[in-house]
């Protein structure tokens, strides 16, 4: 086991090399294309999150833009918050949480694009609709590129349904043991066959038990996390700005601490926020295009919120949590039970037990949140429902194994993976790139009128892939507007 972990975290050591490099220059690309949207955009961001969203069949109510928000932060807001965030402090120092922050600043215009797209070449599904990077590649660049769109689809159904899922319910029982003391087999196994089998219910049921699911578990136990990192900082409130501190100087190389230099702290906080934000990895535009909202550039915006919202939020109620309990680098508790060891200090024992619940139901979240990555793209492949249940039934295994896996190397499958997804997604949103500024262009013009954004296929008839524009012809009524059929959009 140990072999293995060497050789992957050896490429991975290798590649994420390259990959810091191509995301920082993709998103600095789409932050000057864009003129720096996620920032512009914030207040409307908010505003767009609570449209209700229409029936898209006779006695069906579309997924709302929330719903998709929540079935994307089910996935964002996970392990990553919480042991991915203490694996990066503990390996890379203070400074990691920095280069967080600033991979979701630039990474948010880089998942507008990515969002804006999947919503823009999105394709009727039974009870929603399904789109992702492998419906753009396609649709958008064309069917030569359908290699790479199947390479995609085969990749994110792997790392998602199979390594990530692992890694949540891995953390699941770490946090478990660190709450009672009991680390055993037999512990894990049983904690294994509980968290399968309440997958297998869920996931069973579609993307409507889904986003049910994943509406009400994500706001209740990110809010619950959020108010333990809000009673650390208001216990150390005097200790904030030498944090602060700690952080930026060891991110700029000015104070290096047990050995985590500057070039670690990069590579650990870019490694770590990718892992947890996901922005330019391919994964959240497949839950961005299941929304019906009345422009493409809506749920573009609003995942882009859900950037800010996993990382300069949720991220740093952990980065609280550890730096504010003077942890010690390099060694001790690892992951979850780092920022579970760090709680109790602050607050006491019962923290443990509270985050034990909090990492249950948002790592359980996230396993949902992840299957329907895999359900989006099976269809792609083949639309037998066989193969979608044999993919359900594999996906309760891989949650059974991970629980009893080991920590290291299934950390290090899981940067292998989300290297591979976010290398063949930036190589199709760039040259799409200019389809999302277009309808970026076409929103703010109607925003400068004082309208309710509305988009039409039509209205921009020569953007790449215009003919496999299926889902903007106005059949969804949100599209369909008051006046002409097409002049002017919907008055707020």
């Amino acid at each position: 086991m140990e072999s293995a972990t060497s050789a992957v975290t050896a490429w991975n050591d290798k590649y994420w090399l390259f990959m810091i490099a191509l995301l920082v220059a993709t998103g600095l690309y789409f932050c000057a294309r864009t003129i720096l949207v996620q920032i512009r955009y914030l207040p409307e961001m908010f505003r767009v999150i609570v449209e209700k969203p229409s029936d898209i069949s006779e006695g069906v109510k579309g997924i709302s833009s929330f719903k998709a928000f929540t079935i994307s932060a089910a996935s964002r807001v996970g392990t990553g918050n919480v042991a991915g965030v203490a694996v990066a402090i503990s390996t890379g120092g203070p400074g990691a949480v920095f280069w967080m922050w600033l991979l979701a600043i630039i990474g948010g215009a880089t998942s507008f694009v990515e969002s804006t797209l999947a919503q823009l070449y999105k394709v009727k599904d039974k009870d929603s609709y399904r789109g992702g990077p492998a419906y753009y590649i396609t649709r958008g660049l064309g069917e030569k590129w359908r290699w790479l769109a199947i390479a995609f689809a085969l990749a994110i159904t792997v790392t998602y349904g199979f390594v990530f899922n692992a890694v949540q319910s891995n953390s699941i029982t770490a946090a478990v043991a660190e709450s009672t003391g009991n680390d055993s087999p037999s512990m894990k196994t049983i904690i294994g066959l509980v968290l399968a089998a309440a997958t297998g219910l869920v996931i069973f049921g579609g993307v409507q038990r889904i986003s049910k699911v994943t509406q009400v578990i994500v706001p209740v136990m990110a809010i619950a996390y959020i108010v333990l990192g809000i009673i650390v900082l208001a216990i150390n409130w005097r200790e904030v700005p030498s944090m602060l501190a700690l952080i930026v100087e060891h991110a700029l190389g000015i104070r290096e601490i047990a050995g985590a230099a500057v070039g670690t702290a990069i590579m650990q906080g870019v490694r770590r926020g990718l892992f947890s934000n996901e922005a330019g990895m391919g994964s959240t535009p497949n839950a961005a295009a299941t929304s019906s909202v009345s422009h493409p550039c809506k749920q573009g915006l609003i995942q882009t919120l859900g950037v800010y919202f996993d990382t300069i939020v949720v991220c740093t109620v952990t980065a609280v949590i550890i730096l504010l309990s003077n942890p010690e680098y390099g060694s001790g508790p690892e992951g979850t039970s780092l920022t579970q060891a760090a709680l109790a200090a602050q607050v006491g024992g019962w923290a443990i037990h509270a985050v034990t619940v909090i990492i249950f139901f948002l790592a359980f979240s996230s396993i949902v949140g992840n299957y329907y990555y895999a359900e989006a793209n099976i269809p792609f492949l083949n639309d037998s429902k066989a193969l979608l249940n044999g993919v359900r039934a594999l996906i309760m295994l891989c949650v059974l194994g991970g629980a009893i896996g080991s920590v290291p190397l299934v950390w290090a499958l899981a940067d292998v993976f989300s290297a591979l997804m976010a290398t063949i997604n930036i190589a199709a949103i760039l040259p799409l790139g200019g389809v999302a500024v277009a309808l970026l262009g076409n929103y703010a013009a109607q925003k400068a009128k004082g309208l309710n954004p509305v988009y039409h296929r039509d209205d921009i008839p020569g953007i790449r892939g215009h003919e496999n524009i299926d889902c903007w012809d106005g059949s969804d009524p949100m599209t369909v507007r008051a006046d002409d059929g097409g002049a002017a959009a919907v008055q707020k």
